[in-house]
This record gives structure tokens, sequence and C-alpha cells, in this order.
């Protein structure tokens, strides 16, 4: 097979940057787990301290807006958590997918109007992978990217 160093270059970038996106993936679920207890310590802690409050100020309309204000920001406490697992972890796991897939498809490299079958030599390093020398003079021609 022509150009396999080429070929497994390019899988393995693309099976490096899926690992990436997992390892992203992982941290931002850790950043939610982190976020969903600090929400629920806050959520809990300002409906009892409404409570209290409304219970300490009982039949004033001051008591029920002191304890609602703290029920809605307990609530607003809850916006990073959830949006961590409901939102923001798709578009992630979507983009490791789609590196896993490119990993894996198949690579094949043509020159335009290239006669001669080595001529992809012409692009590489002056010494082979063997140590041989290459033969010098070759300049690189321009790749067709559709193929």
């Amino acid at each position: 097979m022509r150009l396999p160093v080429l070929r497994d270059a390019i899988h393995e970038f693309f099976s490096q940057r899926a690992q990436a996106y997992r390892r992203r993936l992982r941290e931002l679920f850790h950043v939610g787990r982190t976020s969903l207890a600090i929400g629920l310590l806050a959520l809990a802690s300002a409906i009892a301290l409404g409570d209290f409050l409304a219970a300490l100020i009982k039949g004033s309309r001051i008591g029920e807006i002191v304890r609602e204000s703290l029920t809605i920001g307990g609530w607003v406490s809850m916006w990073r958590p959830l949006e961590v697992f409901l939102y923001d972890w798709w578009p992630i796991r979507n983009e490791a997918r789609l590196s896993d897939r490119l990993s894996a498809m198949p690579v094949c490299i043509r020159y335009l109007n290239a006669k001669d079958p080595d001529a992809w030599r012409g692009d590489w390093p002056a010494v082979s992978p063997r140590g041989e020398r290459a033969s010098g003079g070759a300049e690189p021609r321009a790749l067709n990217q559709a193929g």
C-alpha cells in the first residue's frame, strides 16, 4: 500500500483528537458533578433559610417575599449543573464520535497530472525510513485533496 506513513499519521491525529474530546468530556462531567453538589447544597440552604425567616416574620408579606427570593436564588444556583448535564456535553460527544470515524477512514492521496507511479517520492524527505538517500531535484506536486 502506498503512503502508509501519511495514512497512519492521519489516523493517529484523529485518534488523539477523539481522546482529547473524551478527556474534555470527563472534565466537563467532573465540573458538572461538583457544580451539582454545590447547587443542591445552596438550594437546600436557601429553602431552609427562607422557611426559617418566613416563620420568624410570620404574618408579614416581607417574610413571604424573602422566602420566595431565597427559593429563586437557590434554583438559580442549579443553573450551571443543569446546563452541563442537559446541553454542554452533546457537542463534545459528537466531536469525539466524528474524530473516531475520521481515524478509521480510508486515506488515498492522488497527485494531479502525475504519470509516474512514484511521483509521491518527490515530496518526502531526502532520507527514507531505511536510511537511503533519495534522489534530489524533484519538486513537490499539487495534491488533489478531494480524492
